[in-house]
């Protein structure tokens, strides 16, 4: 299966979303074929779930990793882990992150999800 990277990346995201929820395996939960890249984003970002809150939860300004909604923080520790990697340009990491909290959650996750984003953006320049 190929798809984009776009895709890949909103399905990494729902697949660390079902496996913070549940506490299952990545991708137990999920019907379909699951793409490779997608796959390997979201054990990774699993494998470092502690690290990347840590890292969340320090630029949050009073809101702790665990606080925050499963979207917001699905989506947080992917870009967390795409900025700290250099996978994808800047921008990329932190538009993404921010169009999944408005999708899916709401404009305020946007607008929380960028806030952080840019705080740590920041904090690495």
């Amino acid at each position: 299966m190929t798809i984009s990277r776009r895709q890949a990346r909103r399905q990494a995201l729902f697949l660390l979303y079902q496996w913070d929820l549940s506490g299952q395996q990545i991708g137990s939960q999920y019907a379909g074929e699951i793409d490779p890249w997608a796959r390997g984003v979201a054990e990774a970002v699993a494998a470092r779930a502690d690290e990347l809150d840590a890292r969340i939860t320090s630029a949050s300004e009073g809101w702790t990793a665990d606080r925050l909604g499963t979207v917001e923080r699905s989506a947080l520790r992917v870009a967390v882990h795409e900025l700290q990697t250099g996978e994808v340009p800047v921008e990329v990491a932190i538009n993404e992150a921010v169009a999944f909290a408005k999708r899916y959650a709401s404009e305020d996750a946007a607008r929380l999800v960028n806030g952080i984003l840019g705080r740590i953006q920041r904090e690495a320049a």
